[in-house]
């Protein structure tokens, strides 16, 4: 039984070498086109979207969510998003931005889309690598995450009107610029802001 093994266990080894040779001589070829312009094929993009969206699940599951229904909550997270967020994922006015248009992935339009409140805590909170979502944890306490998480949870059912008074009313901020006279235009989010 032991010689039978040990042939195997040796394919086994020398191949996994191959493969991480191949590996190694593809990253450092350069000949992958990492070009936000040039896309992946569909089965490596589903590949990362299931690996992000697996690890967001995972890592968001044990977090305890508070009420999200508290209307100061929501009108912080307003001014948040209206100074952080919006050129990337829009508000219910906008078609899309100067930012977003040449982003892949493209970020979710987040004035059409119900998201989860965990993941949505977590995202926000810790980034994701290489897609240009920052982790806000960095400069942003979890009551402020939280403020956006519930701002979100209502945003997909407004319109551009409702959004507009929301963002006019939400506390000063020192991320926001509340010169905005509605959300077509684009806020001034000190360039480090845009999510």
């Amino acid at each position: 039984m032991k010689h039978i093994v040990k042939p195997y266990l040796f394919a086994f080894f020398a191949s996994s070498i191959v493969v991480a040779a191949g590996a190694g001589l593809f990253v450092y070829s350069g000949v992958y086109n990492i070009g936000a312009d040039d896309h992946h094929t569909k089965p490596v993009f589903t590949l990362i979207q299931t690996l992000r969206d697996q690890s967001i699940h995972r890592r968001a599951k044990d977090i305890s969510v508070p009420n999200l229904e508290d209307p100061q909550l929501i009108l912080k997270g307003a001014g948040q998003y209206a100074a952080m967020c919006t050129s990337c994922h829009l508000t219910p006015s906008m078609k899309d931005s100067e930012v977003r248009s040449g982003m892949y992935p493209q970020p979710p339009n987040l004035s059409q889309i119900q998201l989860d409140p965990k993941d949505a805590f977590w995202v926000i909170k810790h980034g994701i690598k290489m897609s240009a979502m920052p982790a806000w944890g960095a400069s942003h306490d979890d009551a402020t995450i939280w403020s956006m998480v519930a701002f979100l949870q209502k945003l997909p059912k407004m319109t551009p009107q409702q959004y507009n008074e929301m963002v006019a009313k939400a506390p000063p901020d020192e991320d926001m610029d509340m010169n905005m006279s509605n959300d077509s235009q684009m806020p001034h989010s000190h360039g480090e802001h845009h999510e």
